[in-house]
């Protein structure tokens, strides 16, 4: 069954719309250094190619802000300068050019240098993103809530959008999360039927790639599924092109973009195979990492469900006792050698691609 989105005012970031209608759309943040413009450059650039639609670079300190001028300059893709503690920074961030600030209001020092910031960001059209942690809810809330519970995280996020709000600034998109799966879903359970501002999903310090993107696909998913959600980041500790694989294989799953590039599929293991399945399926993704084409590979280890399986897919693999089969759009094209099984895959998808 389609997925029926909430209905959410739409901004823009840079060039890409966020909200309304407009598809959900896949950010990350670089792990350079952002006063070293040559290695964020290189890492944007491969974030680009992955598919990335916006990118968050840290700014800790000022040669950081104004590094980010020439960055711009060199990328294609939005820049969002993510501000902490010192309001002053945003203020260089907007002078350089970016496309959006990430501040967290809890840490940025206080209310009059949120609307300094605020008053900075109208006359450029610069949309300003709340992002509150569990990490960084206000004292106050967190005494009165005994913990930051998503009743407290979301109370911050909405003292801040007021902020914003009262300053006749409307260019708001929020985020609002946890490391825990179950209190994100929760607070952004609430904060959805209390704005319509867009809003940006995530598991903060979610981990390394198998938890990290377990925990992302549990907590994005789920609110992704009951139709919450304008833009994600699948935080990992990992190299960040693979948070844009992961925040794809996810809107994929879901039904809500297309896969870039090949589809792999393959079975489980079990007692039947009779090849060496792990190697081979761990060297055809490796091989096909660089094609860009939407494609539905199967690499199936047994006669049992291989075949049928494979009619899915537009080519694949099913394998037997020292020999496997070619399968093309459901049709066995050919029998081979257990050792020319992958070669011979490969020479059908480059006639496909």
């Amino acid at each position: 069954m389609e997925i029926k989105r909430r209905k959410t005012r739409q901004i823009h970031v840079g060039n890409v719309p966020v909200g309304g209608d407009a598809p959900v759309a896949v950010q990350s943040m670089i792990m350079s250094r952002t006063e070293d413009v040559k290695a964020a450059v290189a890492e944007i650039h491969r974030l680009e190619d992955a598919g990335c639609e916006i990118v968050r670079a840290a700014v800790p300190d000022e040669t950081a802000a104004k590094a980010l001028k020439e960055i711009k300059r060199q990328i294609k893709i939005p820049l969002v300068a993510d501000i902490h503690f010192n309001h002053k920074l945003a203020l260089i961030a907007l002078d350089s050019g970016i496309d959006c600030l990430r501040i967290n209001p809890g840490n940025i020092g206080g209310e009059d240098k949120v609307k300094a910031v605020v008053r900075e960001a109208i006359p450029r059209k610069v949309p300003i993103r709340i992002g509150v942690n569990s990490g960084s809810v206000e004292n106050d809330l967190l005494e009165k809530y005994h913990g930051p519970t998503p009743v407290a995280m979301v109370e911050s996020a909405l003292r801040h959008v007021r902020i914003l709000e009262d300053q006749n600034f409307f260019d708001i998109k929020i985020s609002i999360k946890s490391s825990n799966v179950r209190d994100t879903v929760d607070a952004y359970r609430l904060l959805s039927n209390k704005v319509d501002y867009p809003l940006h999903l995530g598991v903060t310090e979610a981990g390394t790639i198998l938890p990290g993107a377990i925990k992302s696909a549990l907590g994005i998913g789920l609110l992704l599924s009951e139709g919450i959600g304008d833009t994600i980041r699948v935080s990992l500790t990992a190299d960040t092109v693979q948070e844009i694989k992961a925040a794809y294989e996810i809107l994929a799953d879901l039904g809500l973009r297309r896969r870039l590039g090949v589809e792999v599929v393959s079975c489980p293991t079990c007692g039947r195979i009779q090849i060496d399945l792990i190697s081979l399926v761990a060297r055809v993704e490796k091989r096909l990492a660089n094609i860009k084409a939407p494609l539905k590979v199967s690499v199936l280890g047994c006669i049992v469900n291989g075949p049928g399986e494979a009619r899915e897919a537009d080519i694949g693999i099913a394998g037997g006792n020292g020999k496997g089969v070619i399968i093309r759009k459901g049709e066995i094209i050919r029998t081979c050698k257990e050792e020319e099984l992958e070669d011979e895959l490969m020479k059908e998808i480059e006639k496909i691609v």
